[in-house]
């Protein structure tokens, strides 16, 4: 891979991570209430994942050859969307998105047990490490009304854990197609649930944005893992968390607790540490990522 080509790997990526971190300021960012924002956000991140499908020509490999697995991927995909909106409503962006930073360490342990992939030493160190921060910050939810959020959350990451190990096992598996499948299968609860269609013009042309930039980070992620190494792509997605962090202390005003900063620092620690063992430094100053 020549270096141009890493570069852009990792433009997109920090691109991605970015962009994703938003999705705490797009749901606290209007009175619309959950279902309303799910409603919304799938519907147009549908459409927009859809227009892409078919400007890239693989509407048959995306939608026609799902398979069992890309069905599952869809359904598992739609329960976790369904928390993770309702998440940033009830508890702080900081929580979800640092319980949600600890999914890469949750499939490594998923891997283990369903795939026998081998776990390094460095990667059950930052299991550890990770589990101990989400401990933290859950236990600092436990007098607040924060709980229930911190739930939806760690669902949230079940489902994320979970999908990056079925796409390990499958990986001829698609994954726009999914994605734009699971969006659907969300639209019929949420209204259901709530009356979406009752949601302000503004507050919907907002709603759209979130769907749009749902749909690009997606892209940027893929085409930027693409272009790495998995072990530095696992080191840059994870900055989705202190730039979520930042954005909503900035924007939103919610400076994080003591407990939630003190395990989300074990939560990165751990992140760090468990691809520790994919990059190599070599020279003075120079480190070159070790190719899986």
């Amino acid at each position: 891979m020549s270096q141009n080509q890493r570069n852009v790997g990792i433009a997109l990526l920090l691109l991605s991570a970015l962009v994703f971190s938003t999705a705490g300021l797009f749901t606290k960012g209007v009175s619309a209430n959950a279902w309303d924002v799910i409603f919304w956000r799938a519907f147009f991140a549908a459409i927009f994942t859809t227009g892409f499908i078919y400007w890239r020509g693989r509407s048959k490999s995306e939608f026609l050859h799902m398979g069992k697995v890309g069905w599952i991927v869809a359904a598992i995909g739609a329960s976790g969307t369904a928390a993770f909106i309702p998440a940033f409503k009830l508890t702080s962006v900081a929580n979800v998105s640092l319980i949600y930073a600890s999914a890469p360490l949750l499939a490594a342990i998923f891997a283990w047990i369903w795939i026998k992939e081998t776990m390094s030493w460095p990667a059950v160190f930052g299991c550890a490490a990770a589990f101990i921060g989400v401990l933290f910050i859950v236990g600092g939810s436990l007098k607040s009304i924060n709980l229930q959020g911190d739930m939806l959350a760690l669902w949230m990451t079940i489902v994320l854990a979970a999908m990056m190990v079925i796409y390990r096992k499958f990986p001829e598996t698609p994954s726009a197609g999914p994605s734009v499948v699971s969006c659907l299968f969300l639209l019929p609860p949420a209204i259901y649930f709530s009356n979406p269609f009752m949601v302000s013009l503004t507050e919907i042309a907002i709603l759209s944005a979130f769907g749009l930039v749902f749909a690009f980070a997606s892209v940027t992620l893929v085409e930027g893992a693409k272009r790495l190494p998995s072990g530095e792509t696992a080191l840059l997605s994870s900055l989705e968390a202190p730039f979520a962090i930042i954005l909503a202390w900035i924007i939103l005003f919610e400076a994080p607790p003591l407990p939630t900063i003190l395990g989300g620092v074990l939560i990165m620690v751990g992140v760090f540490a468990s691809q520790a063992r994919n990059i190599k430094w070599k020279g003075e100053g120079k480190w070159h990522p070790q190719q899986n």
